[in-house]
């Protein structure tokens, strides 16, 4: 199991961001106001929850702070920064540590799908985007 260590501080941030990224994508898909709340909020205890997963890689990635993100990104910017960094994760994962890719993946997904129910259960935007995700993560 590969954990931060076995990692640059780059390929590192890649993979926070883009399971962070991932989240956001779906939140941003559709800004309602008390929804975002909602979101923000399951996508906190979702992370928190992930910090007992089986996974070194992903307790670690749970435990870090912070989106990668500023406060001030632009759904555009997150889309696009999110669709970056799943892929060059995913890349990594199958150099350094491919038997983490799986883990990874699930990880990601899930926390998408967590986000997008959180707000009553997603919508066609919400789906859109996780498919989008599903996409970079192939």
């Amino acid at each position: 199991m590969a954990g931060k260590s076995d990692f640059t501080e780059e390929e590192w941030d890649q993979l926070r961001k883009g399971a962070t990224g991932a989240g956001l994508l779906v939140s941003v898909s559709d800004r309602s106001f008390f929804d975002s709340i909602k979101e923000a909020s399951s996508f906190a205890r979702y992370l928190v929850d992930a910090r007992d997963d089986a996974s070194q890689l992903v307790r670690e990635l749970a435990s870090e702070h912070g989106t990668g993100f500023g406060a001030l990104a632009t759904p555009s910017e997150v889309n696009e920064a999110a669709d970056e960094s799943l892929r060059t994760a995913v890349a990594t994962l199958r150099a350094k540590a491919p038997d983490d890719v799986e883990a990874y993946r699930a990880f990601v997904l899930s926390l998408s799908e967590t986000v997008s129910k959180a707000a009553g259960g997603g919508d066609e935007a919400e789906a859109a985007a996780i498919e989008r995700i599903k996409t970079a993560l192939a």
